[in-house]
């Protein structure tokens, strides 16, 4: 099974799981590579679109339908290859657009506000803070152990760490105000926000902090590292320094970060309206 064949990666195999899991409720039973036609795929795509869901009940993104509909395409061009089919129907079958991701974020007078409120799980808000003051995706700042938490005079505070999703080895500089965040430091191995958690319950959580914070966008933890991105550009970072810092392979990948500023900049150019 391809999916089998992703698990050396986290990410890519969760994505052909989450395909092969869609499959099963839409096929309900095994289906072979002799029934899988033209019709079959856009009955998919139309299942896809409208009747799967996601954990939390919502509608698939777009993204998410382009990215599941690829990987039976995947399949079955690997099934050409290997001669288990004569032809591949998913030629005759148009794929989904990918979409533009939303990148929601904090300005610095949000998460200045999110600071000084209350949050019910105290540990998730110091991981959220840090994550927006480094960078951090969610998977590395759990997995964070104090090893990895070093000094030099040259370099001052920094993260020597495998990046859970790329696997590559980083070397993050941080603030003294990321560190301070921290707190004591503990055994090497130890994690650092040992205990932490995330699911739609502490999802629930951090979205009352936010809203205690006077904060009405729908953010996640992940927000926190688009966050540190856009305050990076609009502080006057350069992009490729930024691409470096998120651990970016392409540039490509950080310039969505700089269309969000652009966009900003063009709202605030707006605001200023005269009766002329």
């Amino acid at each position: 099974m391809l999916s089998e064949k992703r698990k050396s990666s986290k990410g890519n195999y969760g994505n052909w799981d989450s395909t092969f899991k869609h499959l099963k409720k839409f096929v309900k039973t095994d289906v072979s590579f002799a029934v899988i036609d033209k019709k079959w795929l856009e009955d998919f795509k139309d299942y896809l679109q409208n009747d799967a869901r996601t954990p939390a009940e919502q509608h698939l993104s777009q993204n998410s339908c382009y990215s599941y509909f690829n990987k039976v395409r995947a399949a079955l061009k690997q099934a050409l290859r290997d001669d288990i089919i004569s032809k591949n129907p998913a030629e005759q079958v148009s794929a989904f657009k990918q979409g533009e991701p939303q990148r929601e974020f904090l300005t610095l007078e949000e998460l200045q506000a999110a600071v000084k409120a209350k949050c019910d799980i105290p540990l998730l808000k110091d991981a959220f803070i840090f994550s927006s003051l480094s960078g951090l995706r969610w998977s590395d700042v759990q997995k964070m152990i104090w090893s990895e938490i070093q000094h030099s005079n040259e370099m001052g505070w920094y993260i020597r760490f495998r990046q859970q999703k790329t696997k590559g080895v980083e070397t993050l500089p941080i603030s003294d105000q990321a560190r301070k965040i921290l707190g004591d430091e503990d055994e090497p191995e130890e994690r650092v926000f040992k205990g932490l958690k995330y699911s739609s319950w502490h999802n629930v959580k951090l979205q009352q902090w936010m809203m205690r914070a006077g904060v009405s966008k729908t953010i996640s933890f992940h927000c926190a590292r688009h966050t540190y991105a856009t305050l990076q550009l609009t502080l006057g970072t350069d992009i490729y320094t930024v691409s470096k810092l998120l651990g970016h392979k392409e540039l490509k990948t950080t310039q969505i970060y700089a269309k969000v500023i652009d966009e900003k900049k063009r709202e605030a150019a707006n605001k200023i309206h005269l009766d002329l």
